[in-house]
Order: structure tokens, then sequence, then C-alpha cells
């Protein structure tokens, strides 16, 4: 009889137990973006950068089809995915497409050293308050809005995303081919 009562209390505390994990897993996972209203043909905020030392807007690429990427160096998704976005840059530039990167970094020196490490070939900004990525409802990193011709945004993209990728690819050309 002793035995039942204490394989009961050990099941009762398993359960107890896995319910807790349960619950932080649960509040751990992102899936806070459940029911975010989706940004599709809103306009992109517009927000003030400094590329080469000239300071521009986002508006001033209207025309353009951007291809807004809010990372960081010490983000592993964001180091993958920073050579395919390199490829994207020299895909999508010549007909009028362009791939900005706003990185969350603190550090300078570690972002500069970044740049230079993995050739990035596309321009980049460093927003040091993450007033912007806020802005746009950015809490993890990689997270990326793709801006049509117009200014509104077309597509948002949660995470590293291979921009090789045929469908992406084929996505960001038919955009591309609307004038």
């Amino acid at each position: 009889m002793v035995g039942m009562k204490d394989l009961k209390r050990n099941l009762l505390t398993v359960l107890v137990l896995g319910g807790i994990v349960a619950l932080l897993v649960l509040f751990a996972m992102p899936d806070y973006r459940q029911g975010e209203a989706s940004p599709l043909g809103k306009p992109a905020k517009d927000f003030a950068l400094t590329l080469d030392g000239k300071v521009m807007h986002l508006s001033d690429l209207r025309g353009k089809v951007v291809v807004l990427n809010f990372w960081a160096t010490w983000c592993p998704p964001c180091v993958d995915e920073t050579p395919s976005l390199s490829e994207l840059q020299t895909r999508i530039a010549p007909m009028g497409g362009t791939v900005l990167g706003v990185s969350m970094d603190e550090d300078e020196q570690a972002y500069e050293h970044f740049l230079q490490a993995y050739n990035v070939g596309y321009p980049t900004y460093r927003d040091t308050t993450k007033k912007l990525a806020s802005e746009y409802g950015t809490a993890m990193y990689p997270e990326t809005y793709i801006i049509d011709r117009q200014g509104r945004i077309a597509r948002k993209i949660v995470g590293e995303q291979d921009w090789n990728d045929n469908d992406i690819a084929m996505y960001v050309q038919g955009l591309l081919a609307q004038k």
C-alpha cells in the first residue's frame, strides 16, 4: 500500500513539474506575435539614417524595392544569413532593389569588424538605441521587411532566410518587375 502512495505522489510530482516546464517554455517562446496585425500594405515607417557619412531617409529609397533587415553581430542566425543578403544585393541592385541592414550593435568595433570580416555588400546602418526596431515591432533578430516601390510593406519575414531560395527569389523578382 505504501508503494502505491509513493507511486501516486511521484506521478503527481512529475505532472506538476511537467506543467511548470510547459509554462516556462510557453512564456519563453516568441508567440507573442500571435494575433499581431499584418503589416501587409501599410506604409513603411520612415526614419533617418546615415550611410557613408550622408544623412538620408528610408523614404529617399522610394521607387526601389527595399529589403530592410534588422540584425546584430551577436545573433548567430543573422551571421548565417549575411552572405545570402550580400548575394541578394548583387542580384537586385541593377533592377532597382536594395538590401538595407539595420544593426542593433552597441559595440562599434564589433560592428565594423563584422562588416569587414563578412565582406558585407549592402548598405548598413547601426542603430544603438534600438528604437527603430521597436517602432517596426521587431523584438527578435533577424527580422526583415520587404518594402515595395511605393514604400508599402509587402512582406515580413521573422527569422533567418536563405535569400538564394527559389521561392523568395521569385517573390522579390515579382516585386522588382512591378513599376
